[in-house]
């Protein structure tokens, strides 16, 4: 029999358990049983080829509706094109080149399952040479047709795929495999199985790839988004209840100090999100455990100043606090930013600074020797209280005297492994606070930061302005790109400042295309369109560039020239992307907005704005209107509620990135759950694992079930989940 721990090469042999393993890291029975279809199809019913994506690698269900042989222009020979179609109007053409035998097969009206990658030329989607297994009408009753016989029922599964393992090939070898699989001893606990209704494990293994109907699909889909969920939230209760016992150092806020005098010398009121989030982090920083919160809020809402209070309360109460940001661009405008709000406070031995006040550092990779190491002595030594710093701060001598406090500014910016290193330097574990301004949906802070006490700030300051988005059509209404440039010239004659964003940098970043193989123009480039704007299109104003190649004292002096109003407009990447505040900004063009994902676009037009005059944000694009691309943006532009369009970019991403695979680069776990669309089912397992863990801490009663958890949530995405 065949067991989740049996190697491929005994069940497929060692020709196509390489290839599994070689292509998809399929090794064991167990990798395979649970690489489930990403979706199902039915003969004879369409798939909706107007949904596909460039660049995706994709197999459609479509019918055959014609072709052409035609003789290509640069080179000898002959380019077979195949339209197929789904049966709703929408077509998708096959290219074939020096291969015009494939049109005895392909004929007129027969129907195919078709793999390969989404490619636009001339305004038209192909695929390239796809993958392709053909559906005779017969073969449900054909004993003989092995290859096909998979796709002779109702439902024919899709699983996800590489070019050299079609599905229908993945499809095969996990026939071969049921034949022989022992499933595993059930690790559900029988009372959580009859209480939410769940089938048995291997009931569920059976019918999500060979399903008999789909009510027994459903079930079987719902009992292994539950094992996911289950696994998840079990792992992020067991965190929570260690950390909550965890030694840490209390910081109670002080009768009088630092903070109280910071508060009285605010030239502004605090909104109430700022008071009511500040007494829950005071609460937290005053007790004997390490406080884990994360802090989201808009663009804007004020969080900086939320997490400049609470270093404040740290160093009264006799600890430093370090701020990490991810770009040295970040960093430098947190210690100014920061310098500017403490006033005296923050100059303590300096001629015009408070003696009762602290100190403030700041720590880049771009230092000079003896600035860096006046810094360090600053930060051994407790003079700095708080330390503002890039990743240059976990670099082996920095060394703090007490570490109170790590702020991980936009925390997705970070590996996991950089963020338990600041940690690390603390003698008991420090206090965390993580921020982040793309607003995140509440099943994904339940599933990723579950860990975390989570608070929000919503509301903006007084005094910001309302942000206008506006689509830019550029291919249906070129006129309006050039309207575009005026605007911006318009808005620097009043006095404004404007970007002008680009998705590459340049300087051959492009990979080029592979030969036969059409592709979209590469996406526009700082470099090349610096010079473009200066002599044409912006011609007598005052530009510059920024993006993250440059050296740092020049990043640094641009960024300076800018925020003093020396500069009219800057040409950059997404650097400016988060904590750039010149509140002079008003008008934000970004180029190929196509190219960004809807949080990236929200963060950036977080940039303009920022200061009594209202701001515009326009977005330029080629995207046809009703692609995918078009509606994202068409979103973006509809709203500037970020928790909103949070949930539009959960839909347009893999949702189990969430869970750390680009950062680990391994395979996500979450294959079926949806953290869009799973809400209830993620708060059942929540509530099933807060009990349990409350009964069992350490699942010693439950040791199937600690085993099932430990092969969903391996120890490196556990890590992930803990130091989130």
């Amino acid at each position: 029999m065949t067991t989740t721990d049996t190697p491929l090469t005994k069940v497929l042999g060692a020709k196509t358990a390489k290839a599994l393993e070689d292509h998809l890291e399929l090794r064991t029975a167990g990798d395979l049983i649970y690489h489930f279809p990403r979706r199902y199809d039915q003969r004879g019913e369409h798939t909706d080829l107007r949904s596909l994506q460039v660049d995706e690698q994709v197999t459609v269900l479509a019918q055959v509706q014609g072709m052409s042989v035609k003789p290509m222009r640069q080179r000898r020979g002959n380019m077979l094109e195949v339209t197929i179609g789904d049966g709703s109007g929408a077509t998708l053409t096959c290219t074939f080149f020096n291969q015009a035998w494939r049109e005895r097969e392909l004929r007129k009206g027969v129907w195919g399952l078709f793999a390969g990658k989404v490619t636009e030329f001339r305004g038209k989607r192909q695929l390239n040479g796809p993958a392709y297994q053909l559906l005779s009408a017969d073969a449900s009753k054909d004993d003989a047709a092995a290859e096909i016989e998979e796709f002779a029922g109702a439902l024919i599964p899709v699983y996800p795929a590489a070019q050299a393992v079609p599905t229908w090939v993945i499809a095969k070898c996990v026939r071969t495999l049921l034949d022989t699989f022992e499933p595993p001893d059930d690790p559900m606990p029988a009372e959580i199985r009859a209480t939410r209704n769940l089938v048995g494990i291997g009931t569920a293994l059976r019918e999500i790839h060979r399903p008999s109907s789909e009510p027994s699909l459903y079930s079987a889909k719902h009992r292994l988004k539950w094992d996911e969920a289950f696994a998840v939230q079990l792992t992020l209760v067991q965190r929570r209840a260690k950390a909550a016992a965890a030694p840490g150092t209390a910081r109670p806020r002080a009768d009088a100090g630092l903070l109280v005098k910071f508060d009285a010398g605010l030239p502004y009121e605090l909104t109430e999100g700022q008071r009511d989030v500040g007494e829950e982090i005071a609460a937290d920083l005053a007790r004997p455990h390490p406080m884990h919160r994360l802090l989201q809020g808009e663009v804007g809402s004020g969080k900086t100043l939320v997490s400049v209070r609470a270093m404040l309360q740290v160093v009264d109460a006799g600890g430093q606090a370090a701020l990490l940001a991810p770009t040295e661009v970040l960093a430098t405008q947190h210690f100014r930013g920061i310098s500017a709000q403490l006033g005296a406070l923050g100059r303590a031995g300096e001629l015009d600074g408070d003696p009762e006040g602290t100190q403030l550092t700041l720590v880049t990779g771009s230092l000079g020797a003896a600035a860096r190491r006046a810094a360090l002595a600053k930060v051994a030594d407790g003079t700095a209280g708080i330390v503002v710093g890039t990743h240059a701060l976990l670099y082996e001598g920095v060394d703090f005297k007490d570490l109170g406090l790590v702020v991980v500014d936009e925390q997705h910016r970070f590996g996991v492994e950089q963020r338990d290193a600041l940690r690390a330097k603390a003698a008991k574990p420090p206090h965390v606070l993580v921020m982040t301004a793309t607003p995140i949906p509440r099943t994904v802070a339940m599933t990723v930061y579950g860990d975390l006490e989570t608070s929000v700030l919503s509301q903006l300051p007084r005094g910001r302005s309302p942000i206008a988005s506006h689509v830019i059509p550029a291919l249906e209404k070129p006129a309006y790109l050039d309207r575009a440039w005026v605007r911006i010239k318009e808005e620097v004659r009043a006095g404004h400042q404007a970007y002008v964003v680009c998705p590459r940098i340049g300087e051959d970043e492009e990979t080029p295309p592979k030969d036969d193989e059409p592709s979209r123009r590469p996406p526009l480039a700082v470099t090349e369109v610096l010079p473009l704007l200066r002599d044409e299109y912006l011609k007598g104003l005052r530009i510059a560039m920024l993006h993250g190649k440059m050296p740092p004292d020049e990043k640094d002096t641009v960024m300076r020239s800018f925020a003093a109003g020396d500069l009219d407009v800057l040409v950059a990447t997404t650097v400016i992307e988060v904590g750039v505040d010149v509140p002079n900004s008003t008008v934000m063009l970004i180029l190929d907005a196509d190219r960004f994902g809807v949080s990236q676009l929200h963060q950036l037009r977080g940039r303009v704005g920022r200061g009594s005059a209202p701001g515009v944000c326009l977005l330029h694009t080629e995207a046809v209107e009703g692609s995918a691309a078009r509606e994202r943006l068409d979103a973006v532009a509809s709203t500037t509620d970020g928790f909103k369009l949070s949930e539009i970019d959960l839909e347009q991403r893999r949702e189990g990135d969430v869970l750390g695979a680009s950062q680990s680069g391994k395979h996500s776990h979450l294959r079926l759950l949806s953290l869009l669309r799973d809400e209830k089912l993620i708060k059942e397992a929540r509530a099933e694992a807060s009990a349990l863990i409350g009964d069992d801490p350490d699942l010693t009663r439950h040791p199937a079930l600690a085993a099932s958890v430990a092969a969903l949530v391996d120890e490196d995405r556990a890590e992930y989940l803990e130091k989130g």
